[in-house]
Formats: C-alpha cells, structure tokens, sequence
C-alpha cells in the first residue's frame, strides 16, 4: 500500500458520502480527526455541526425543510474520559453506552448494523481514539452488506497502535457516487496528515466537491495533556 494525498483523495470522489480520517500531526504532538458529511437530497443538504458538551451533534439548518431525521440527526462525535468516538451515524450512542459499560469497541459494535436505507445499505463507519499517559492508538470500523445483500452483514475492524507522525487513515461510506452508491472497499485508505489544525481543515474543506458537502469536524488533541482544539465547517451558514 502507498500512502496517498488525503486532498487527491477527496478532489477525485464526487460523492465519499461521509468520511472519517484519524491519523496523528505531522509534528508528532497531536492526535487527528476529521469528519465530513456531504448530502444529495434537500433533506441531507438542510445540515449543520454544532457544539454538544466534548462533543458534535447534527441539527436541520431550516426546520421547516427536515423531512425525516432518522438517519440524519444524531451525535458524531462523543467523548468518554480518555477516548474519542467518532462515527457517521447514531452508533455513536451505542459505542459509547457499551464501552462505558466495560465492552470493547469491536462488542458494541456487534450490536449494530449497516443503514436500513435499501437499495444503498449505507455502511456505518466508525473510530475511536484513546490517548493515555502520553501513548495514543486508534481503531476503525466499517459495518456493511454483504455486496448490497441486506441479509448479510460483514464486520471490519481495523486497528492501529503507535501511529506515525504525519499519517492516517481515511474511510468514507461510498467509493463514488452512483445508483445505487457503491459502498466502500477493502482497509481504511493510507493518507498523509499535514499541517496545522486550520490548515488540515481548509484542505479538507476545499477539495470537498463544492456541490454536495455538507458540514465538517476537525479536532487536533494533545497528546500529551489531552487538551484539544476543534474547527467547525459549515455550508449552511
């Protein structure tokens, strides 16, 4: 595998869906994240981040436009002590319940499958981070149908342990756009983290295709204190 450019990623794919990237600063002193959600319909482009507590939440941008919310509202981003989740839809809640509860992130997920939205079958990805006495590692999942089979879910997880400066990995729900969209393939995708917080998150920001992003969440968390800084994208203004 060779690791990529993270905006080459983004400016060739039309249509990622929703993505995640963990990855550490390119300085070594941060741990990375980013989340993105883009939309098609009037009902996911009526979308905006906003602060939760440690966290994010989704929320309509125009009320009067929110036709269904329920694959669209929901938490992506919670903290439980030492660990961040992030995730694309409201397993969030599930990872965070179960693992508070002494399950590990793989077990919670098990209680979850891909989105009930046929014929796409959305795959739920997620990750979570912990930082701990100055050591961080990361783990992603992606939960998807068995190649738009709706009776068979398959289940990865992907996990990293002592990342290296300056690299992450990138899982999106959709290898491009299509009907019905194709869900994502193979491991999280080797990419290169670079820059500081305000610059990783215009780079996303910008190679995004301008049509169909929606919102995006970057936070850099220091490793050694667990303080951190989060940036806010909206389109919706």
């Amino acid at each position: 595998m060779k690791i990529e450019s993270l905006s080459s990623k983004l400016t060739e794919n039309s249509y990622p869906g929703r993505g995640i990237v963990i990855g550490k600063s390119a300085d070594g002193k941060y741990a990375v994240t980013a989340y993105f959600i883009m939309g098609r319909s009037v009902n996911s482009r009526n979308r905006v981040f906003v602060e939760d507590g440690e966290g994010i939440r989704t929320q309509a941008f125009d009320p009067s436009k929110l036709s269904d919310p329920s694959l669209i509202i929901y938490a992506p981003v919670r903290v439980l002590g030492n660990k961040t989740i992030v995730t694309n839809g409201d397993q969030t809640d599930t990872v965070y319940e179960l693992m508070d509860k002494q399950q590990t992130f793989e077990q919670s997920l098990r209680t979850r499958e891909f989105e009930p939205d046929g014929p796409n079958y959305t795959p739920r990805i997620s990750g979570v981070m912990h930082i701990e006495n100055g050591t961080y590692n990361y783990a992603m999942s992606i939960l998807k149908s068995n190649n738009g089979d709706p009776d068979s879910c398959n289940r990865y997880t992907f996990a990293y342990e002592n990342p290296k400066a300056g690299e992450g990995r990138f899982i999106h729900t959709y290898m491009s756009d299509g009907d019905p969209l194709p869900s994502f393939e193979g491991e999280p995708e080797w990419v290169k983290i670079e820059g500081d917080i305000d610059s990783f998150t215009n780079m996303i920001w910008e190679n995004l295709n301008e049509d169909n992003k929606v919102s995006l969440f970057v936070r850099y968390i220091d490793i050694e204190t667990g303080k951190y800084e989060t940036r806010i994208v909206n389109k919706n203004q």
